[in-house]
């Protein structure tokens, strides 16, 4: 028994110390942080510094274009601030990165205007460190990295735009920057916990753990752990935007700040679109266009599986099948996207479709108007897709869409009912096969009535909506920041 109380006692004093030691750590990173941020305010008391935490700024996706988006609307209505860019793309220049924002989303940004600091931590996010409890993993290496960002330069307003809420807390109690966060989707929802409870296999569920009810349980238990700690980091935040009605259902119902969360969809290239004259002649070629990342989630083998089906839908009219082409445009971030690239070419052959099959990855801003117009239907297979900038573009591009039917496609953007349709919705494979059957077989008048509602339907997605909306949530934490600079 003595033994034992000296073993108590023993782990009682290691995790004091270890904890008086952790908080006497704490609050030297914190002296150090404020002490470089204060030394900064002495050198430059006019200049106010907004950082923006994008550590994939040079991916080219949707949350890059509100990245960008965001830049260019800053420096119009504050140009007295000074504008900061974490990004961990370590191999590309600040030109390099600037030409690549013209080119894919036709958004200019002159360099001298921009600052990058540049993280080499990046890689403790990356999804193939952690094959196990992938979420925490990620998080706590979003920390990590985080801390790198305020060490090399602490900002007087923090702005995360990928969804990397575990650096809210560093950047405000820390540093003792404002913290405002876009939040393109949860990093955990209810969703996500239902699809593990009912034991369905998905990229975030491998098959091993959902035919496994134990392991289920395990992970149902750490979910909501998860869950809990992600609210604790998202509350740490001023203001938050959301990009959906669906992101804002979620982050409410785990952050509970809805005073402080705002919807502000994200911006869509609506105008330039628009415009877009089809140039795809339907005695020759009709296209079937996708629009995505080549990333797990948006879910590219779904598409093929429903060519699959298409396919025998229209096994008696086979002239039919013969001009139907599925251009998959897409852009690969790392090794990782190209391999999955290569698994769907695979695919494909596998499918005997790689004559109804295009991959184009990539692409510039011109190429990617050039695929529109020879386009005649959009398809968008993403389960839960947060928002759905490409499906949006899509449809002011003149496409008839057939999205899937959840997030933000379902309770923001395409609209089903007869007399407003603006396009289609479906699940699996079979359904997604029979809308675009439906498409193919509507007459020319009805398919022009689904289009050209759509059309209509875009302009509150467009760049200057998102620009206002941004403008009018972020101002607050601007103008108490520097009121003198800003009347």
């Amino acid at each position: 028994m003595p033994c034992m109380c000296s073993l108590l006692c023993l782990a009682t004093t290691v995790v004091f110390c270890g904890s008086v030691a952790g908080i006497i750590l704490i609050l030297i990173l914190r002296a150090i942080l404020r002490g470089k941020r204060s030394r900064r305010v002495k050198e430059d008391p006019q200049g106010t510094y907004i950082g923006l935490f994008h550590p994939y700024c040079n991916a080219g996706g949707g949350g890059e274009r509100v990245l960008w988006c965001a830049v260019r609307c800053l420096l119009k209505k504050y140009p007295a601030c000074k504008i900061i860019i974490y990004t961990g793309d370590i191999g590309v220049t600040p030109r390099d990165i600037l030409k690549k924002a013209k080119n894919t989303f036709n958004v200019s940004v002159q360099e001298k205007d921009v600052e990058f600091v540049y993280l080499y931590r990046r890689k403790w996010v990356e999804a193939a460190r952690y094959p196990h409890f992938t979420l925490l993993g990620q998080s706590l290496g979003s920390m990590w990295m985080g801390l790198e960002a305020a060490w090399k330069f602490p900002p007087d307003i923090f702005i995360d735009t990928m969804g990397y809420a575990f650096t809210f807390p560093i950047f405000r109690f820390l540093v003792g920057a404002s913290v405002s966060g876009y939040v393109h989707y949860p990093t955990i929802s209810s969703d996500m916990l239902r699809r593990v409870k009912m034991r369905t296999m998905a990229h975030n569920n491998k098959n091993y753990v959902a035919k496994n009810p134990f392991l289920t349980w395990i992970k149902i238990f750490y979910y909501r752990m998860f869950a809990k700690l992600y609210g604790v980091v998202g509350r740490c935040a001023d203001i938050i935007m959301v990009n959906s009605s669906w992101t804002e259902g979620h982050i409410n119902s785990i952050w509970k700040i809805p005073l402080k969360t705002h919807r502000v969809y994200p911006p869509c290239d609506v105008e330039d679109l628009k415009k877009i004259t089809p140039l795809g002649n339907d005695a020759e070629r009709i296209t079937i266009m996708s629009v995505g990342q080549f990333r797990p989630e948006k879910d590219h083998p779904l598409q093929l599986q429903a060519m699959y089906e298409l396919r025998s839908l229209l096994v008696n009219d086979e002239p039919l099948w013969n001009r139907l082409r599925l251009v998959i445009v897409g852009s690969c971030r790392h090794a990782d996207d190209t391999e999955r690239m290569k698994n769907m070419r695979d695919l494909s052959k596998h499918l005997s479709l790689e004559n109804n099959v295009e991959f184009r990855v990539n692409v510039t801003y011109q190429e990617l108007l050039q695929c529109y117009q020879m386009a005649k239907i959009g398809i968008h297979t993403m389960w839960n897709e947060h928002f759905g900038i490409s499906v949006v573009e899509s449809m002011a591009a003149g496409l008839i869409m057939v999205a899937n039917r959840s997030g933000g496609p379902l309770m923001d953007i395409v609209e089903t009912s007869p007399g407003s349709q603006t396009g289609f919705l479906a699940v699996d494979a079979v359904e997604y096969a029979q809308c675009i059957a439906t498409i193919l077989y509507n007459d020319a008048e009805d398919n022009d009535k689904i289009r050209t509602a759509a059309r209509a339907s875009v302009d509150r997605f467009s760049e200057l909506e998102f620009e206002s909306a941004f403008l009018r949530v972020i101002a607050p934490l601007i103008e108490v920041d520097a009121p003198s600079k800003h009347e």
